[in-house]
């Protein structure tokens, strides 16, 4: 007779859930990072997330969603799947998995409601060098970053880190800070044209001693992909 199935029987590996977010500021590509309030590796940074609840997550998407609440206060227009992590080294604790989410959103202000952290704020690429950051949340970072750039050269995902109201020099200047290099102006107008994602207003401001066009993106539309990448 076949022994029932007993999920004790097994040894069962830690399961998080952790969140990359990007965004631009001052010309700069930043990650949302947290600063760890318990151990292991307390008072270092890292992504915001955590474990899955079962009392009260439906999916990973929600446990996702949840931590960027409690820990940062940030809530995403959307967030993308990028890959699971798995080791048995990443995590003292243990053989561990998790599920990391990414996304671009728009610069605004950051807090952290739940006494795991301590600090929540902006990071600049730049400068994760220089920072404590823990378990291989750095190499994570690295691999969102690459799925980013790689997104920005055949989608319209750029313009979720733009204002309501935006101009042709906004976009393209974000493009150009997620992928570290410059694009064709005309190639990017012929793009935004294609997508039908936009809606140029009745106004035009001030942007290099001339007059820019005003867009917004169309209510309820879904961003546009491209068989082909932006020409440089």
């Amino acid at each position: 007779m076949t022994k029932p199935y007993n999920i004790n029987d097994f040894k069962n590996p830690l399961f998080t859930v952790d969140s990359v977010l990007f965004t631009v500021k001052e010309g700069r590509l930043q990650v949302l990072m947290v600063r760890r309030a318990n151990e292991p590796f307390i008072h270092q940074w890292g992504l915001p997330g955590g474990f899955v609840d079962v009392d009260i997550d439906q999916s990973t998407d929600e446990t996702a969603l949840r931590k960027l609440k409690e820990k940062t206060s940030v809530a995403p227009q959307y967030l993308e799947q990028l890959q699971a992590f798995s080791s048995a080294y990443r995590d003292p604790r243990g053989f561990s998995v998790t599920l990391v989410y990414y996304a671009l959103v728009a610069e605004q202000e950051v807090s952290c409601h739940i006494d795991t952290v301590d600090d929540a704020k902006w990071v600049d690429l730049e400068e994760l060098d220089d920072l404590a950051v823990a378990f291989d949340h750095r190499f994570i970072i690295e691999q969102a970053q690459h799925r980013l750039q790689q997104k920005a050269l055949y989608s319209m995902v750029p313009v979720y880190c733009l204002p309501e109201l935006f101009t042709i020099a906004q976009l393209k200047s974000v493009i150009e800070v997620i992928i570290g290099k410059e694009i064709q102006r005309k190639s990017l107008i012929r793009r935004i044209d294609a997508s039908e994602m936009f809606e140029a207003l009745d106004e035009k401001v001030k942007s290099g001693g001339r007059l820019a066009q005003v867009y917004k993106v169309k209510p309820d539309v879904d961003i546009a992909h491209f068989e082909r990448n932006l020409s440089m």
